[in-house]
């Protein structure tokens, strides 16, 4: 088996999670600008073998896409070009930031290093990972 990627995509920073290659544990890998995220993305697939993408898919509370899922699509859209034969998938990401932010006081991480939005969005990427592996 391969590895499935968790995206937390965002306008300045992108959120990297990542499974083993047996898909049962999900791990932080990195947070990367979002400029740069492309080429990481180039690097990482030439080291390790992924077989699909999870995107967090944020929206409204009424449901309805936010602006950066515009950002999204067009992201998709380069990577489709350049890999053709990785899978695409979405999973409402609604939340993960409260989360992850919950989930950093409970492990008793200081106001200093609960400030850091990196680590938040690493976090975030490994809640969006692990609610899509719910579903499939």
């Amino acid at each position: 088996m391969a590895r499935i990627l968790g995206i937390d995509y965002g306008i300045k920073r992108v959120g990297v999670a990542a499974t083993d290659e047996l898909q049962i544990i999900v791990n932080p890998v990195k947070t990367v600008n979002t400029n740069t995220f492309l080429e990481f993305l180039k690097m990482y697939l030439k080291e390790e073998e992924v077989e699909k993408i999870v995107f967090g898919f944020p929206t409204h509370k009424d449901g309805n896409p936010t602006y950066v899922v515009d950002e999204i699509r067009i992201f998709v859209k380069k990577f489709e070009k350049l890999f053709p034969n990785i899978a695409i998938d979405y999973q409402d990401e609604n939340y993960t930031s409260v989360q992850a932010l919950d989930i950093m006081i409970q492990s008793g991480l200081s106001k200093k290093q609960r400030k850091d939005k990196a680590r938040l969005d690493k976090l975030s990427a490994v809640l969006i990972l692990q609610r899509y592996l719910k579903h499939i």
